[in-house]
């Protein structure tokens, strides 16, 4: 009997049976943070989310992300109520090769994302609801459901505050305010007027609630979805281990089984079959942009393109070959040049502010909905999102940023600003590719070929101007490099990429003027390396220069070592790569001072 207030307090009673039913089942979880909140599902599912469990790609379907990703087996024991999974399943929680992980991954349908890292939940959820308002435009909501310990995360308030300017009607946000950490009270304990305050200062709309109270919840969830101008954050103060006498509103109880499982499911009435039917929406078909075509934009041979620049007006054109193109920037649009895509393509263009960890989760919650988003901003400032884009490894999504501004070669701003980690950060994530091109039509080439690649992907771009050296209608691919100089010399072989590609070809050129050839390998794809090329280098050549804008640790010479390693191949490397702690000064004094320009190479070279 749906929406009658006794089956819901029976289904939010199953939901904590089943939550302690699948931790009792591995030994472990986390059921007590699940039992606080098992109320406030009980409701959403029943009257309130609108969402087609049978055909999760539905476009109108409403999303549900669970922030406090730890409470996995509340949503499982959804899943179960809802008829996405059966008690069996539900009962291989956490075991090998199971569907249901620790914390939910999109493993298990309809989950967008995965979560466990706490503080991501809210952000990616303003990416789905700008996807939802600006993008597919249909009617569907977002709904996160957060724990009150994250509230300390600052991406948590990234989201608040881009939420609120931006007025994501569509977005509600369900705060399970349990009271208890993992090891104390949280900060603010069940002081809801302290949350209800700084959500009111960012613009929300804030409802206290009982979180125990399925009327009070009903009632919440109906003024939400009334609120039409800005979003919703519901308050609800809920007991942790609630049903249980052992475990409730007990520190040290969190995420572990509870030592007598069978007696708490007799406390809790007992187990039971309750089933959800979950309204469906209907049919929506999303909002299309039309796509009229543009040629990518083509330089000419010896042209001095900055990359950045380049990669501002690929994009453009690339947007107007297809409609489904997004570009999001960190307010650093007229240095990364996103600016161009921005100005062709407003409707399709987010300006996240200096806020990158809310950037990089606004990307991956729009990437959900099949929208293609690339993500910009100074290569540096990407690392304060680097969890975000671990996590979206995890989700399988399909990303791609963009970082301008690395390494010494920006000059006078100085180290904070240099990303000598970025090739070693980015390489390190599952499944990812990392692009350093040298020139302007290089650039272009791998904008493209990003648009359809699975995965996550990075781009580094450069801030002064470089020689075009690639012809425009040379082939150039992700795991492709090309040889700028000396195809068949073999006396040394030069690996570059980026801004140290000039100072290799400079350096071949002095070295030639000695009698001693040099091979000049342009490395445009860091990972994946071009294995043969690299290979055929160490068969042919006396020796191997590497040469990179980037820490030695982790860039352009760690993966040349491990391709060699990896082959079984053994060869002469030096590597050459940034050292010491840079300072300010011009490009040429850093290269210089760094020992990556071509003094350098020819020195490594006459050392043999």
């Amino acid at each position: 009997m749906p929406h009658d207030s006794r089956f819901r307090r029976e289904l939010g009673q199953q939901l904590r049976v089943d939550s302690v039913r699948a931790s009792a089942a591995a030994g472990s979880g986390h059921p007590t943070s699940s039992m606080s909140a098992a109320d406030l599902l009980a409701v959403l599912v029943d009257g309130h989310l609108r969402l087609d469990y049978s055909d999760p790609s539905n476009p109108d379907n409403d999303h549900l992300i669970l922030s406090k990703g730890h409470a996995s087996p509340l949503y499982y024991a959804v899943l179960k109520a809802v008829g996405a999974i059966d008690d069996a399943e539900l009962l291989t929680f956490r075991k090998f090769g199971s569907r249901l992980e620790g914390h939910p991954t999109p493993l298990i349908p309809p989950t967008d994302v995965a979560t466990g890292s706490l503080g991501q939940g809210l952000p990616i959820g303003v990416g789905l609801a700008l996807a939802g308002a600006r993008l597919d435009r249909t009617g569907y909501r977002t709904w996160v459901l957060c724990g009150d310990s994250e509230l300390a995360e600052g991406s948590i308030w990234e989201a608040f505050n881009y939420a609120g300017w931006a007025k994501l009607a569509n977005l509600t946000a369900i705060v399970d305010v349990n009271r208890l950490g993992q090891t104390r009270e949280t900060m603010f304990g069940w002081d809801l007027d302290v949350y209800r305050d700084r959500a009111l200062a960012f613009g929300w709309h804030p409802i206290e609630v009982d979180g125990h109270d399925v009327d009070a919840i009903d009632r919440a969830y109906d003024e939400a979805q009334a609120t039409t101008d800005r979003p919703t954050v519901i308050l609800a103060r809920t007991v942790k281990g609630k049903g249980v006498a052992a475990v409730a509103d007990q520190p040290g109880k969190h995420g572990k089984p509870l030592d007598d499982p069978d007696a708490a499911i007799a406390e809790l009435g007992g187990e039971r079959d309750l089933h959800v039917s979950v309204p469906h929406p209907e049919k929506a078909t999303p909002h299309t942009f039309a796509a009229p075509g543009a040629a990518p934009p083509r330089y000419e041979l010896g042209e001095q393109v900055a990359t950045r620049a380049a990669y501002g007006k690929a994009l453009a054109a690339l947007g107007s070959a297809r409609g489904d193109i997004v570009a999001l920037d960190g307010e650093v649009s007229n240095s990364t040049h996103a600016e161009d895509f921005r100005a062709a393509h407003p409707d399709r263009y987010f300006e996240m502010f200096i806020a990158e960890q809310q950037l990089v989760a606004a990307a991956v919650g729009i990437q959900v909905r099949g929208w293609v988003p690339y993500a910009s901003t100074f290569a540096a400032f990407l690392s304060r999102a680097y969890d975000f884009v671990r996590m979206a490894a995890i989700s399988r999504a399909d990303l791609r940023l963009v970082g301008s501004h690395a390494g010494v070669s920006i000059g006078q701003d100085g180290p904070s600003q240099m990303a000598l980690e970025d090739f070693a950060a980015l390489r390190a994530v599952h499944g990812s590719c990392v692009l350093h091109p040298s020139d302007a039509n290089q650039t272009v080439q791998l904008v493209a070929e990003m648009a359809d690649r699975r995965g996550i992907s990075y781009l580094r771009t450069l801030r002064g101007a470089t020689e075009v050296r690639t012809p425009a209608d040379e082939p150039v691919h992700i795991g492709g490099s090309r040889i700028a100089l000396g195809p068949d010399a073999t006396d040394v072989a030069v690996l570059a990429c980026g801004i140290t590609l000039p100072e290799a070809i400079a350096a071949a050129q002095r070295l030639a003027a000695e009698g001693i050839r040099a091979r000049v390998l342009d490395c445009y794809s860091i990972k994946p390396l071009d294995r043969d090329a690299v290979l055929a280098a160490a068969d042919e050549c006396e020796l191997l220069v590497t040469v990179e804008d980037h820490w030695s640790e982790g860039g352009l010479g760690a993966a040349v070592l491990a391709t060699l390693a990896d082959a079984g191949r053994k060869a002469t490397v030096r590597r050459l790569a940034v050292q010491g702690m840079p300072g300010s000064g011009t490009p040429a004094e850093l290269m210089h001072a760094a020992g990556i320009d071509a003094d350098a190479i020819v020195a490594a070279v006459r050392r043999s």
